[in-house]
């Protein structure tokens, strides 16, 4: 009997559960984090870096600081690669058969930044129709709620009810580069309509509080409309750091502005159990959208 048959006869050393548990540990720097990642109890975690040290006879994590030994560097290498292929060939397998139809709602003003994942998503399921909807925040929940779309990624003041949060963000003051439109006296603003965007009523809560004048000098229900008025140097708007383009830039205390708050982008799915495709595009916006360190 070969060496490699001699191995499977053993029973593989290397079973998948073992080093997701290895990998979970190092990069969440402990047991309980990493349980809470994997959605497994602390002492199994435990229990698998355990038997991982058995199989290998080989002590892979320092007991004090769990900083990985030379041998478990080598095997995390290893176990990451492995991993990241099986999740490859599982997408690929998953993407095959997946089919159907998806339709997603999103504000115009996501367009700078959620075209990329959309283009991500249909590259891993080409047998998914997906389409998008662009309309206004509270439009979109309204119409997931009513089934008619799957999913919505909308804007919303941090606590609201409803959805899941994706990421927080905050708001930041925007001008044009070239122009200094923030130093006139009132300050003109270019925001949405009234009851269209958060944005608009943040904006000039602060504005009010800091006691400085101001005047909406353009309105528009888009963003595209917004932006050229205030690349021209006729006005300031709000935006959050996803949403600045070339030709912009942050105002701040400094230019007599005064701070603003923060919103959350957020996730509305469906009443009802939701579909594959819906469910695989809501686990790659989570992936994609989130920041790192979770909701601020």
């Amino acid at each position: 009997m070969d060496e490699s048959r001699n191995v499977m006869s053993q029973g593989h050393p290397l079973d998948l559960e073992l080093l997701q548990s290895l990998v979970a540990v190092v990069d969440s720097g402990g047991f309980t984090a990493a349980g809470r990642r994997l959605h497994r109890a602390q002492s199994t975690v435990s229990a698998h870096l355990a038997r991982l040290e058995e199989r290998t006879g080989h002590r892979l994590l320092e007991r004090s600081t769990l900083a990985p030994t030379p041998e478990g560097e080598r095997l995390l290498a290893h176990a990451r690669e492995i991993l990241r292929h099986h999740a490859l060939a599982w997408q690929e397998l998953r993407a095959q058969r997946l089919g159907g139809r998806l339709r997603l709602g999103i504000p115009d003003d996501y367009l700078a930044f959620l075209p990329a994942v959309l283009a991500e998503f249909e590259e891993r399921f080409p047998g998914v129709e997906l389409t998008v909807e662009c309309g206004l925040s509270v439009d979109l929940v309204g119409a997931v709620r009513t089934g008619g779309l799957d999913l919505a990624v909308v804007t919303r003041q941090p606590g609201s009810p409803g959805g899941e949060t994706l990421r927080r963000e905050p708001l930041r003051w925007a001008g044009a580069a070239d122009h200094a439109a923030h130093e006139r006296d009132p300050l003109p603003l270019a925001l949405s309509r009234r009851g269209v965007c958060i944005f608009r009523e943040q904006s000039l809560e602060a504005l009010e509080s800091a006691g400085r004048p101001w005047r909406v000098a353009y309105t528009s229900t888009g963003l595209a409309g917004l932006l050229a008025a205030v690349r021209a140097g006729l006005a300031v708007t709000v935006l959050t750091p996803s949403m600045f383009e070339p030709g912009l830039r942050a105002l701040g205390e400094a230019e007599g502005l005064p701070p603003l708050p923060a919103v959350d982008i957020a996730l509305h799915r469906a009443p009802g159990r939701p579909s594959e495709p819906a469910t695989r595009l809501a686990e790659l916006l989570q992936e994609r959208l989130a920041w790192p360190e979770g909701p601020a």
